[in-house]
């Protein structure tokens, strides 16, 4: 399959002497039907919002938050951000934001609807309040925006001047979300160990020791809660799994920075985006990123911790519902082909797979994509990697 980059780079994080952290939102709002109450916050940032939601958001927007803002006489405008937070996207709302003559953004919606927002917001340099209606990712927190292709193919980050200067977290609208999408949150926060640990976990830095720690943290509170969760929406235990997404695993990357962030399963995930489309949603593609990643550090270290880590999260996606491999992402049918420009996508030299305190070869990154569910075996190294091995797992 062919694809194209955009001439942006990756990443736009790079490395400086002068060291900027974006930690966290001005304020952050939490709690059970607390909208209403958070309503006068909002109006201290303007009072002509440009309100920018997906196409499912909508309804959940004119039903709860439209009623809200008109009480507080608030002149706003809504807007959808269309199929993606993509180029065209992003031009259409500047367009709607400076028609409405909007002094400030509200997102509200899910990952890419808050991406969308936040960016929107940073190219005008307006304030932006933020409305998670999902615990699928934490964009809600972060000074972070992922631009995608119309067709769902991620093509660059863009590092955003600030957190949300608001970031209003209401669990009855959160538990209003498929549940699907908790999952997906808790793959994509439990990501943060395997990657900041790698990455950065020899580190030396306060805040990147504390960033590091924070992300077991993560980790410990999502294995022990998650399951009790899931089967009670709305409880303690739900509210706290959800807090982990949201928020949490936002402070991490607040904290310590892009190298914190993402290593090689967002990596995988940017690959994947290029071949799967919308078929799944991000924390799905990284939860199965994350299993490659151990892969690799099997195969080409000879990592048996690496190799225990894996079969933990095996059954904890198990038990959860998290994909183990291409199939569960829709992706039973992938060809060679497709499989190759996946992992071609996630080994271009900006990419953060490049963390990973190993060179990664293609061969290497194609095998471990079609094994993440083999048992473990001590004998396992890059050695027994063939195009062979490969084709025998997917279409020529």
């Amino acid at each position: 399959m062919p694809y194209q980059l955009s001439n942006q780079t990756l990443s736009t994080q790079t490395s400086s002497s002068l060291i900027t952290l974006t930690i966290a939102p001005a304020k952050v709002i939490r709690g059970v039907n607390i909208l209403q109450t958070a309503a006068a916050e909002i109006a201290k940032l303007g009072s002509r919002p440009l309100i920018v939601a997906g196409n499912s958001t909508v309804a959940i927007s004119q039903e709860t938050l439209h009623p809200i803002l008109e009480n507080h006489n608030l002149h706003f405008a809504q807007a959808s951000y269309g199929a993606d937070c993509s180029e065209a996207s992003l031009k259409a709302l500047r367009k709607a934001a400076k028609d409405h003559k909007a002094d400030s953004i509200i997102g509200i919606g899910g990952g890419k609807a808050l991406d969308t927002a936040k960016l929107v917001a940073h190219q005008l340099q307006l304030p932006i309040t933020t409305i998670p209606t999902s615990g699928a990712t934490c964009a809600a927190w972060t000074a972070l925006s992922n631009v995608y292709s119309d067709q769902g193919a991620f093509l660059y980050d863009v590092a955003l001047s600030r957190c949300p200067d608001l970031l209003i977290l209401d669990y009855d609208l959160i538990k209003t979300a498929p549940q699907h999408t908790l999952v997906a949150g808790i793959g994509d926060a439990i990501a943060k160990w395997y990657e900041a640990s790698v990455s950065s976990g020899h580190l030396e830095q306060t805040l990147i020791i504390a960033a590091v720690q924070q992300a077991r943290v993560l980790r410990d509170i999502l294995f022990q809660k998650s399951v009790a969760a899931l089967q009670q929406p709305g409880s303690e235990a739900w509210q706290e799994v959800v807090d982990a997404t949201v928020l949490l695993a936002g402070v991490i990357g607040g904290l310590g920075g892009a190298q914190c962030r993402t290593v090689a399963a967002h990596a995988v995930h940017n690959g994947l985006t290029h071949i799967a489309g919308h078929s799944s949603i991000h924390g799905e593609k990284v939860a199965y990123g994350i299993l490659v990643q151990l892969r690799l550090e099997e195969m080409v270290q000879g990592n048996q911790l690496a190799a225990a880590a894996r079969q933990q999260l095996l059954k904890f996606y198990a038990e959860i519902g998290l994909p183990q491999k291409l199939g569960d992402l829709g992706l039973g049918n992938i060809t060679l082909g497709e499989l190759q420009t996946a992992a071609e996508i996630a080994l271009t030299p900006q990419s953060d797979i490049h963390r990973l305190p190993f060179k990664v070869a293609l061969e290497q990154l194609m095998a471990a994509m079609v094994s993440t569910t083999a048992p473990t075996d001590s004998r396992d190294s890059v050695h027994r990697v063939s195009t062979r091995g490969i084709s025998d797992e997917v279409e020529e």
